[in-house]
């Protein structure tokens, strides 16, 4: 039987997701007898060019060449899955896209003439259709594998988007928000990585992106009544996931206001 096929993209990104697949470990060898990796650039295999079953990326559109290029992948994909916050909300460079591009490649640049750098960077699902979003930053092994094995049954995965506060309760992990006066994002933050700052006890700071239902103003005022000034509170939510819509709104209503 011929096996499914996978690849793996990368486009704008700090290879972070791409090492948090690598990582898995024996899961991987499991599942690379299961399926038939063709492109994975950062593990070995390379043909970026092949059709397959689930196309895998991380990363976001920054440079003008990369439109054509994910162009090109979505039309020999049957699946594609989007990993990571780059990928999905246009990651941490989308702190540029509240800037202004030109004068910073001038500004840093000794001939700005040869950077290829689009206005703002952005998510890969403004320019294709895209199948699934698996958040984070990095995106966990366990969202990776659970969505590889779904679609290998031939169902789409189940999306998380619970917040992580839900999280914490189901670990009966102390909220560091109530005990600590900690500016947590985890009331508006989807899960997926197993609450994993507040369990140490530190606050989430959103890298899963916004949950479903997100009552930002909400948390905002909250953040305001710990002492944190609207900059402080804005910066917040305008962090890693600042290209996520809600995210980007709170943040610049504060900004706006302050």
């Amino acid at each position: 039987m011929v096996k499914p096929k996978v690849a793996i993209h990368k486009f704008s990104s700090c290879d972070g997701c791409q090492l948090a697949f690598i990582n898995l470990g024996e899961p991987l060898l499991v599942l690379a007898g299961l399926v038939d990796i063709v492109h994975f650039a950062e593990a070995g295999p390379v043909d970026e060019s092949a059709k397959v079953d689930i196309a895998l990326i991380e990363g976001s559109v920054s440079a003008s060449h990369d439109i054509e290029r994910l162009q090109k992948i979505r039309a020999n994909s049957t699946y594609l899955i989007t990993i990571g916050a780059c990928a999905t909300s246009g990651g941490i460079q989308a702190l540029r896209n509240m800037a202004d591009t030109n004068q910073w490649i001038r500004d840093i640049y000794a001939n700005p003439a040869v950077i290829d750098s689009l206005d703002n960077s952005t998510a890969i699902k403004e320019h294709v259709k895209v199948d699934l979003e698996l958040w984070g930053c990095p995106v966990s092994k366990r969202q990776v594998i659970n969505a590889i094995r779904a679609l290998l049954f031939g169902v789409m995965p189940e999306e998380e988007k619970d917040k992580i506060c839900m999280e914490c309760k189901r670990h009966q992990t102390v909220c560091v928000m109530v005990t600590n006066n900690e500016p947590c994002m985890g009331a508006v933050t989807r899960t997926g990585c197993g609450a994993l700052c507040p369990s140490v006890g530190r606050d989430c700071y959103g890298c899963y992106g916004p949950a479903e239902n997100a009552n930002t103003q909400a948390l905002a005022n909250r953040f305001e009544g710990l002492g944190l000034i609207k900059d402080e509170a804005a910066r917040r939510f305008l962090f890693i996931n600042s290209g996520a819509d809600v995210f980007y709104q709170q943040g610049e209503l504060m900004r706006e206001t302050d």
